[in-house]
């Protein structure tokens, strides 16, 4: 999106994965590099500025104080606990979620597997993405269970950590207390409208998604792409207007659609039935044909990977003042 990237291929035949912390830093880096770039770190939405029936900025609360902003489009990305949206009072529609997630940190030794990994057994489900230098472990939960989980006491997780992945039976201490976990309050929604006369959502903001797949990140990305490629020109000539706002929920409204969809259904066929013991273990029969016919695998591949439907960027290029 920053600078030029006609030397890189229009085809690629990997997925690279990169945490979403380091992208963002990324984005802030390249971004900086234009002298009307402004980021403000630990600024919390308070209200929107509304004139003349448009949104016409937000307030926001800062380390050094109140801070009132004015835009021509206030877009909101805040997320699936969106402080915009709320304030904003669009139309929200809850498609369920039956689970929460877990997330914490385990260091990776070099003689460990690659690439992602994860196992269950009855009533338990362990997924581990390979971070270099440490795992970062989801674990899976029944909705509103963590109580129990704590309940049951720390020894117990670990216990429950080292059967299902025994790499890191030596390593489970190193959780060393409820602190070291983090709640995922998994949910999954979407707006029915995305859009205000000067306000948009994007991103789990517009559509919260559920972790299945990973893939809530790249479909706030390829929201991004979109409505930079619909409203950079009406924004740079002042002529924005809601049908230009309309055009990008109708844009990416059905791949948000579909990819919740299967979401869900993964969700009640595969993880509900194993959190409540259906299946207490083994590989789930869709996985199995995976392996059985190798080509199979290109299916989720590409829907986790690029999506059902990709964007590119056509938004006009600004070059970078020397």
């Amino acid at each position: 999106m920053f600078g030029d990237f006609s030397h890189l291929p229009t085809r690629c035949k990997y997925v690279a994965l990169l945490p979403q912390w380091d992208f963002l830093n990324f984005l802030a880096r390249k971004a900086g590099a234009y002298p009307w770039f402004s980021l403000r770190m630990r600024a919390e939405v308070t209200g929107l500025i509304e004139e003349n029936g448009r949104v016409a900025g937000v307030r926001a609360r800062t380390p050094d104080g109140e801070l009132e902003v004015r835009a021509d489009l206030v877009v909101g990305a805040d997320g699936r606990h969106s402080d915009v949206r709320a304030r904003a009072g669009l139309p929200l529609q809850e498609l369920g979620a039956p689970i929460d997630v877990l997330w914490f940190r385990v260091s990776r030794r070099p003689d460990d597997p690659e690439t992602p990994t994860g196992n269950f057994t009855r009533g338990r489900l362990l997924a581990m993405i390979n971070r270099t230098d440490y795992w970062q472990c989801g674990y899976v939960i029944r909705k509103g269970a963590l109580e129990q989980l704590k309940a049951r006491g720390l020894a117990e997780f670990r216990a429950d950590l080292a059967r299902l992945s025994p790499i890191l039976a030596d390593r489970v201490g190193e959780v060393r207390g409820w602190d070291d976990v983090n709640l995922l309050t998994v949910r999954v929604d979407r707006l029915t409208r995305w859009y205000r006369p000067g306000l948009l959502c994007i991103g789990d903001a517009a559509h919260a998604m559920s972790p299945v797949g990973g893939v809530g990140i790249n479909l706030a990305i390829q929201d991004a792409v979109a409505a930079a490629n619909i409203l950079a020109v009406p924004l740079r000539d002042g002529t924005l207007t809601l049908d230009h706002l309309r055009r990008v929920q109708k844009r990416r409204e059905l791949p948000t659609r579909l990819t919740q969809r299967l979401q869900v259904l993964i969700q009640d066929r595969v993880l509900t039935r194993v959190l409540s013991g259906e299946i207490s273990s083994g590989v789930p029969a869709p996985i199995r044909l995976f392996g059985r016919f190798p080509f199979l695998a290109r299916v989720p591949a590409r829907v986790v990977g690029v999506g059902f439907r990709p964007e590119h960027v056509k938004s006009p290029a600004v070059p970078i003042p020397a």
